[in-house]
This record gives C-alpha cells, structure tokens and sequence, in this order.
C-alpha cells in the first residue's frame, strides 16, 4: 500500500469523529514522505481546540497507519 493510501486510510479512520461535531479534513499534501499537510474543516477550522484534534488525534492516527511520517500540519483556509 502506497503511503499516501495509508495517509486517506488514516483520515478515513477519523473523518467519523470530526464529522460529530460538524466537521470534516482533506489532505492537502505529503511532503518528503515525512510531513501530511491537512486542512480541518467546517466547525473543526475555527475550533479552540483543534491543535489538541491534530495532535493527539489526527497525528495519532496517521502515525498508526504510516509511522514514518513525522509531522501533520494544518493548513488554516
């Protein structure tokens, strides 16, 4: 499975969750097979507490999936 398969795969995962509370991401890129570059949104790009989201979950849940990714950036619209 190519890495950005198991990138989408990983945003499949959490798409549920962010959906609950009006929300959504999209990938935007993969840079050096190292960095994600996503874009929270709806209630999610405007939200206190999306770097919590990022982080312990979006960033988690990559990681999971592509261990060799280092870091998720959002990328604020």
């Amino acid at each position: 499975m190519e890495l950005k398969d198991k990138v989408m795969l990983a945003l499949d995962e959490i798409r549920p969750f962010l959906a609950a509370d009006g929300g959504d991401i999209s990938l935007i890129d993969i840079v050096e097979d190292k960095i994600v570059t996503v874009q929270l949104q709806g209630a999610c790009a405007g939200c206190s507490v999306n770097q919590m989201t990022l982080k312990s979950g979006v960033e988690l849940t990559i990681k999971k999936h592509a261990p060799q990714i280092e870091q998720v950036i959002n990328l604020e619209a």
